[in-house]
Parts: C-alpha cells; structure tokens; sequence
C-alpha cells in the first residue's frame, strides 16, 4: 500500500517548521548559557530539573519534526499549543535560574511577537495574557541566584526589578497590538492582491473568448452570403412543392436566420455594453427567465419554488445576466430533463437562485475547476459556456457553486446582491 505524502507546507505549517528552528536556536544557547554559569561562574542551582527542563523541550521540537512529516494542516488551536508549551517551558527554566532576576527574562516577548504576527487576535491575547503571568509569577516566586541579583532592598521587590515587570508589560501589550495589525493588513492586502490578479486573468480569457467570436462571426458572413446565392438558384431550377424543393425552402430560411443572427450580434452586443442594469423584482424576472429557457427546451419538467419571506428580493440585471443563468438551466437539462427543481431565496444582503438535477453528478476531479478553465462536465463540451456564466456573474458581485447533492445530481448554487427598491 503505497505511503501518503505529506501535504504542501501552507503558511500555517512554514510557520511552525520556523517555530521549531527557532526553539531549537533558542534551548541550545540556554544550554550553553547554563553551563558556563556552573561551570565557570559557579551558579548555585538544580542542576538536574535545569537540565530535564532543557531536555523536555529537545524531545518537544523532536516531536514537532515529526509531526510536520504528517499529512496534516496545521491548525490555529496547534500553533497556540506550540507557544504555550514554549512559555511555560521559559517559566520552569527561569523559575530555577533566578526568576525576574534572570536578565534573560525578557525572551517572553519572542513567543508574543511571533503570536502576534501569525495568529488571530483571541489567540495573540492568550500568548501575551500567559506570557505576562509567567513573568508575574517569577517575581515572586523563583530559586534565587546571588550573582544574578540587582539591588539590595529590605522589601520583596527592588525598584529593578518592579522597573523591568512594567516595561514588559507595556512592550508585550504594544507589540501584541501592532504587530497584530500590521500581520493583519498584509494578510488583507495579499488577498486583495490575489483577488485582483484572478479578476484580470479572467477578463483576459472571457476578452480573448469574444475576440474570437467577433472574428468568427466575420468570417462565417461569407460563406452565408454564398449559400445564400447558391441556395437562391436552386430555388428556380426545382419545383417548389416537390420534397427537395421544400428541403431547399427550409435550408434557405436557416441561413437567412444565421444571416440575421449575425447582422444583429454587433449592434445587440454594443447595446449590451452601453445600457445600466435594470432593478427588478427577483421572482418575477426568474420566472420570465424560466418561461423563455422552457421555450427552448419543451422537454423539461421543472418546479419553481419561492421562499416565503418577508419582504420582496430586488435585483440589477440585464440580458447577460438572463443569459447566464439559463447556460445553468440547459446544463441542469442536459444532465437530466426530468424532475429539475428551482427555488428562490434571500436574506438581508444576498439573494440565493438554487437548481437541483437529478443527473450523475460532477466528478470530484474536475469539482474545483469548473468556471475558472475551459472544462466542461459534458463529453462534447468546451466548457466555455460555464466559464462566462462565472464571469457574468461575478461581474454582478455574485457567485456559483456547484455540489454533488446527497440524494444524486448536481445542486447549483447562484448567489447575488440584494439591490434597494427602485421606489427607495
């Protein structure tokens, strides 16, 4: 049984392989620290709970490592453990080796800052919270060392001392603070960043798909036109009631159609493109949408469900948007004409068109790609009719989804904005 491969390092996962790095930097040089305080300057503490502290957080990132060969993303709640065990680790170490005495004492801000940059705000107050009892705790309460003593006073606590707890506690909460919102806004602008480079990928393609068709549409006027003529002569050279004259009559009224088509696609197009969408009232114009689709494809047995809310759903459409929306009624047909179930519904901000097919369903290997690429669930298709039906409405501010429904077929999920009322 071939082994699983462990998953791409997300950010939340590079962010722990750094975390162990930097622990392993960290407990080492404490290592070496304490050894040259008994050894050369003749510290008087537990050597052995030092070094079984020192040693507990060895096998902790040995551990880690571990972890991280796993196939599985590293979740929030996982850092924040990460860090924890981190403080509390600090909190044993410096209780033995002096306590708030311990110059050293201040690495508590490293685990407040890195919190800070890479967790949500509940969390980076939990590490800074934490952080700032353990410091609390070992003003009070620590194996003292003589030589990491600062002034002799007659009180529990020197002003050194008391000094160093307040600037701490001042450092933690504004570190916490702005390091949190700077992570934030570069998070914020990374995906901003990256919606806006797939927004124009898109307009590329959907750019490119029109160019293409225009062009089309410029060569196909030709070989029409000599159809046309041809078509024309045989008209006269055959009796009209005759079977081949009739074939001839119904081929000639299908290029004048096509003709037609084409004359009509620039100026319709511009008019498309100069025209401000309509605000209309959601089930009515759903409803004449699915009156037209049923014209197209008499073969349909649908039902049209509404929601029973308060309120009427207002939406700004126009003919692309009509368009759009029965590309996914023929593709909900051809998956399977029977049964197809259409219901409307909103909420305060978004108003919500499902349909559901009773067909076989979407292959999970093509799921996630479906509208962004040229793929297509039909075996003849190109799949650039659900690509612009994508474009279309996310250009409303809208989206589509698709699922595979638990009782079979596809249930296709058409979410826009809620506009005001015209008469608002």
């Amino acid at each position: 049984m071939p082994t699983e491969l462990p998953l791409p390092l997300s950010t939340p996962n590079r962010n722990l392989v750094r975390l162990t790095i930097v622990r392993g930097i960290t407990w080492t040089g404490f290592l070496i620290a304490i050894i040259v305080g008994v050894e050369l300057l003749a510290f008087d503490m537990p050597v052995l709970a030092v070094v079984s502290v020192v040693i507990a957080m060895g096998a902790l990132n040995i551990m880690t490592w571990w972890r991280l060969g796993r196939p599985r993303a590293v979740k929030h709640r996982e850092y924040l453990l990460h860090l924890l065990a981190d403080i509390a680790g600090l909190t044993l170490l410096f209780y033995f080796t002096g306590g708030a005495t311990n110059p050293f004492v201040t690495y508590y801000l490293v685990p407040v800052t890195i919190a800070a940059a890479t967790l949500p705000w509940r969390h980076t107050w939990i590490i800074a919270l934490m952080a700032m009892a353990g410091y609390s705790f070992l003003m009070f309460h620590y194996h003292a060392i003589p030589q990491l003593g600062h002034i002799n006073t007659d009180g529990p606590l020197s002003l050194h001392v008391l000094g160093m707890w307040l600037n701490f506690g001042l450092s933690a909460g504004l570190v916490t603070f702005f390091i949190y919102k700077m992570a934030h806004a570069l998070r914020r602008r990374d995906q901003a960043l990256s919606r806006t480079r797939e927004a124009a990928l898109r307009n590329e393609q959907v750019l490119a798909v029109a160019t293409q068709a225009a062009g089309t549409a410029h060569e196909l006027g030709t070989p029409l036109s000599t159809m046309a003529v041809l078509l024309n002569e045989m008209e006269g050279e055959v009796d009209t009631d005759s079977p081949l004259g009739q074939d001839i009559a119904l081929l000639r009224q299908q290029v004048d159609t096509c003709k037609s088509r084409l004359q009509h696609l620039v100026s319709h197009a511009d008019r498309r493109r100069m025209a401000q969408p309509e605000v209309r009232d959601a089930e009515q114009w759903l409803a004449e949408v699915v009156q037209r689709w049923l014209v197209l494809r008499p073969d349909v047995s649908h039902q049209l469900e509404v929601a029973q809310r308060r309120g009427r759903p207002w939406l700004a459409v126009d003919a692309t948007l009509d368009q759009a929306l029965t590309n996914l009624l023929n593709n909900a047909a051809d998956a399977n004409p029977e049964q197809i179930a259409i219901r409307l519904d909103w909420q305060n901000e978004s108003v919500v068109i499902d349909i559901r097919d009773h067909g076989p369903g979407i292959s999970l290997s093509i799921a996630d790609q479906l509208g962004d690429t040229f793929i297509s669930t039909k075996s003849k298709g190109m799949g650039i009719g659900l690509f612009l039906t994508h474009a279309t409405i996310n250009r409303f501010g809208g989206g589509v989804s698709l699922y595979n429904h638990p009782e079979g077929g596809t249930l296709t999920e058409v979410i826009l904005p809620r506009s005001d009322s015209p008469s608002s």
